[in-house]
């Protein structure tokens, strides 16, 4: 999502980087480009107006900072309206958190057009409550008119160990009172109704849903949009508002929508925030939506925050760190390469791990499509085939050997000797690294200042630090680390 809206910033911010002053001429003209950018990534005309005038009227009216480029000027002033408009600072209604109820369950009511993934996304949205919440979820299965709704909702359930309320036949009001009142059973604190969709809007639909919100009264009703629909989906957003009074959005198949126009439209149009993005097919494929944090990946700057948020959760910690220390120690083997890979891959795609770098989202998609995540498995797959012995010592790893690892990988001479450099060149950078003590003001960065934790765990283990990140002793010197840091 975005991606084309990223990579036509970043080719207009790197045009403004090469003028030595802001002229009020070169303003108009990024201004233009700016509008252009959004029109084509189809988002609405009156909110594409409304937002250019408010960056020419603050970039024509600022005077440039000393020290700072026209560029980042520019750039400045665009990701501050950016997430205005995206619900973030200076929005007139920012994006508030979920209404939590202080007395029993919070109802959650998603509703939507047939098609849009609702089901999926109420399955998805338990997962990161119960995750990233701690809370304890209910579904309900209140889409009665789609017979395999209720059997997918069950499905979901189970994969995620939530409970899941469902009958045979009812009217979806009275299954969905009868939902809210086994939450308090079980002691749950969320409930998410699953309710109706059509193909279309119509009359039917629309009474359906708001008999459901009359005599539930959710504290939540979320509206969940198909970002391919592009401004059709802005369109049923405002006729849904109209009838139901939505308190925000979720935006699905985002993954699918290089443009995502309408993920600025409908916050804009309805004043409603968007809450949750879908960026893929798979449960843990869903992302809290933080309007800084999007401004900042549309602009090509990059979702740091974010990537450290998908280490965190999908990443062992423990192994990782074990890892680090036998680079420090240059006893990292083959082994400990192919669990440094897997773990890079349960991070998901390669070009998706690089769109939340900055500049990343710039990228063509020639330069994307250079990126072969089978790359990783095929290295998994060649390290799995050697003996114990040559992970360990990859110097091992001439001639007929690496013959035999890549019939017994299916794959090539090639790919072994691609594992064993990458392996030698992990090695040398870690030692270059310490020769030259860069490793020491990392350490004095990164441990003693912030204390950090993983330093404690390794003393608590036993493991002597000293030394580790000391840079060579200048001749004459003693040797050995200071004890200040053992």
């Amino acid at each position: 999502m975005f991606d084309d809206l990223a990579r036509r910033f970043t080719r207009l911010f790197s045009g403004l980087s090469r003028n030595a002053r802001l002229t009020e001429k070169n303003i108009e003209e990024g201004i233009q480009e700016v509008r252009t950018a959004l029109l084509e990534a189809d988002v609405n005309l009156k909110v594409v107006d409304g937002f250019v005038g408010r960056v020419r009227a603050k970039a024509l009216g600022v005077e440039t900072l000393k020290g700072v480029s026209p560029a980042q000027h520019f750039v400045g002033i665009v990701q501050q309206e950016l997430e205005a408009l995206l619900g973030g600072a200076g929005s007139e209604h920012p994006t508030p958190r979920i209404r939590w109820s202080d007395r029993g369950p919070t109802v959650i009511m998603l509703v939507g057009l047939q098609g849009t993934g609702k089901t999926t996304t109420c399955g998805k949205i338990a997962r990161h409550l119960r995750k990233k919440e701690g809370k304890r979820p209910l579904l309900v299965a209140a889409d009665v008119q789609r017979p395999a709704a209720v059997e997918q909702l069950k499905v979901l359930g189970r994969q995620l160990d939530v409970p899941v309320y469902a009958e045979e036949g009812g009217r979806p009001p009275k299954i969905c009172r009868r939902g809210v009142d086994k939450a308090i059973e079980l002691g749950c604190d969320v409930v998410l109704l699953d309710t109706a969709g059509r193909l279309h809007i119509d009359s039917e639909l629309m009474d359906e849903l708001t008999d459901i919100r009359d005599k539930i009264q959710p504290h939540e009703i979320w509206l969940v949009v198909d970002a391919m629909l592009g401004q059709d989906a802005v369109r049923s957003a405002q006729e849904f508002h109209q009838r139901l009074n939505v308190t925000g959005f979720v935006v699905t198949k985002a993954d699918g929508d290089a443009r995502g126009g309408a993920v600025l439209a409908v916050r804009e149009i309805t004043g409603q925030p968007v809450r949750f993005v879908g960026v893929g097919e798979k449960l843990e494929q869903l992302e809290a939506f933080d309007p800084a944090r999007m401004a900042q990946r549309i602009l090509g700057l990059g979702d740091v925050v974010g990537l450290v948020e998908d280490a965190q959760e999908k990443v062992d910690q423990a192994q990782a760190q074990d890892a680090a220390e036998k680079l420090f120690k240059e006893t990292f083997t083959l082994d400990d390469l192919r669990g440094t890979l897997e773990q890079i891959q349960r991070m998901g795609p390669m070009r998706e791990i690089l769109k939340k770098l900055p500049g990343g989202q710039g990228l063509s998609q020639d330069q994307l499509s250079q990126l072969d995540d089978k790359q990783l498995s095929r290295w998994c797959a060649a390290i799995s085939s050697m003996t114990p012995a040559e992970r360990r010592d990859p110097g091992l790893l001439h001639g007929q050997r690496r013959n035999r690892v890549a019939r017994g990988s299916g794959t090539s001479a090639n790919v072994i000797g691609e594992v064993v450099k990458a392996h030698k060149q992990m090695q040398t950078q870690m030692r270059a690294m310490k020769q030259g003590g860069l490793m020491q003001r990392m350490a004095a960065g990164m441990f003693d200042r912030q204390k950090n934790k993983q330093l404690k765990d390794l003393r608590k283990r036993g493991t002597d630090m000293r030394g580790w990140f000391d840079p060579p002793a200048a001749p004459g010197a003693p040797s050995g680390g200071s004890s200040s840091r053992g």
